[in-house]
């Protein structure tokens, strides 16, 4: 897998028609060195030592925040049906999607 850590100009064109996009000589280039260079960058990571280190699976802390359940008066069927474009036996009616 060592092969993937290096970007090709062929790999660059690859991409290119996958992505369905039009490069032209000097972009595949620059998108060569671009890769590369952070392919490099993250070489970086590879060679820390992560063996204890707990995976992170969010950054910042992170609760719910409930409100509390509060019993309140229910509106009745006409009054929810007031502003209803079409109603029919005392229900909404929606476009049929099929």
């Amino acid at each position: 897998m060592e092969s993937l850590k290096i970007v090709s100009k062929e790999r660059i064109e690859r991409l290119a028609w996958l992505a369905k996009i039009e490069l032209t000589e000097k972009e595949r280039e620059e998108l060569t060195v671009q890769l590369n260079r952070i392919l490099e960058a993250f070489k970086v990571l590879d060679e820390l030592d992560l063996e204890d280190v707990e995976p992170t699976y969010l950054v910042v802390d992170v609760t719910n925040k409930m409100r509390e359940n509060v019993e309140r008066p229910i509106i009745g069927q006409k009054e929810a049906l007031k502003n209803a474009s079409k109603v029919k036996d005392g229900f909404f009616v929606a476009p049929k999607i099929v």
